[in-house]
């Protein structure tokens, strides 16, 4: 016998809750991007600075990012239909693995036109343009980053952790830019302009490379983390109900989290009772854990389905 238990409703309450936090959170780096796009298009033309044109192009694509991110927490936040029975939380993972591809593509652009200049040489211009508009950047995206923390503790969005990070590597980018003006106008240091959009670009690589980690165990259904999982068997471990739990089975998609395991039941409970007792137990554990839907199969005692175990734990059983 298996049996799935509903998000209860105020999972579904939660689940709105993210839904309005997140879609927020991408509305102001929405708003964000596009004033430093047009900041840094009036500074790039005046500094003709590689690092500077770097940070606008980067700039061009947190719209670009930003938007589709908007979509994805849009769509994530779609409830259940009949074509998407485990609902549409993983249009974030697939958001987040877009944004990284616009930071590569972002970073080989980058790169590309900084060993040019490196190689054929130019000179920067309009040094305190250059600066008074990196530090405005500098300013608002602290802002944005403080406010997006505030909203990734709340919904643990990989959307917004994705454009969390890039937004991170803005910081960096907008110093480089103001210390690569510096060095190379005020202490005339040949070269020091390409260079720093060669690291850069190199950065913001980095950056692409670890912000696609938690997008991919999402897609990939990648088990919680160890310490996630030992504090669900903790909880589970407290019902005497679940004294036979085995066959642990989770993942996460979106901002939503799933949890199905097999139990043993004594063999005279009736069905209706294995039900009565499972559901009171699963309420309980959806309390616990918020936006968490279990699945539970339901075995008699001692019985194991042993094509749903892995190698190791059939190996496990027979020693």
């Amino acid at each position: 016998m298996e049996r799935r238990a509903a998000l209860p409703v105020t999972s579904a309450k939660l689940a709105a809750e993210h839904s309005i936090h997140s879609t927020r959170a991408a509305l102001a780096s929405v708003a964000l991007a596009s004033v430093l796009l047009l900041a840094k298009a009036w500074a790039a033309y005046q500094t003709g600075s590689t690092a500077m044109l770097g940070s606008l192009a980067d700039t061009a694509l947190d719209v670009i990012a930003s938007l589709a991110t908007l979509v994805g927490v849009r769509i994530a936040a779609m409830p259940a239909d009949h074509d998407h029975r485990f609902g549409h939380g993983k249009a974030e993972a697939l958001v987040a693995m877009a944004q990284v591809v616009l930071i590569t593509i972002s970073a080989i652009g980058i790169g590309w036109r900084a060993i040019d200049r490196l190689i054929n040489g130019a000179q920067t211009e309009a040094m305190g343009d250059g600066i008074a508009v990196s530090l405005l950047a500098i300013v608002f995206t602290f802002a944005l980053l403080w406010y997006q923390r505030q909203v990734i503790a709340r919904t643990g969005s990989v959307a917004i952790k994705t454009d969390n990070v890039h937004y991170k590597s803005d910081l960096m980018l907008n110093g480089a830019v103001i210390v690569a003006l510096v060095l190379e106008q005020a202490l005339h240091i040949a070269g020091a302009d390409a260079l720093f959009g060669i690291a850069i670009a190199l950065w913001l690589v980095w950056g692409a490379f670890r912000a696609s980690n938690e997008a991919i165990n999402q897609l990939m259904d990648r088990e919680w983390p160890a310490e996630e999982r030992q504090q669900f068997l903790a909880a589970a471990a407290t019902y005497p109900e679940l004294q036979g739990l085995h066959d642990l089975r989770t993942r996460k998609s979106g901002t939503l989290r799933f949890v199905q395991f097999h139990v043993w039941v004594p063999a005279e409970w009736t069905v209706q009772e294995a039900h009565d007792r499972l559901d009171a137990v699963e309420e309980e554990l959806q309390g616990r854990f918020p936006g968490t839907e279990i699945l539970i199969h339901v075995d008699p005692e001692g019985q194991t389905d042993r094509e749903t175990l892995l190698p190791q734990e059939i190996t496990e059983q027979a020693s």
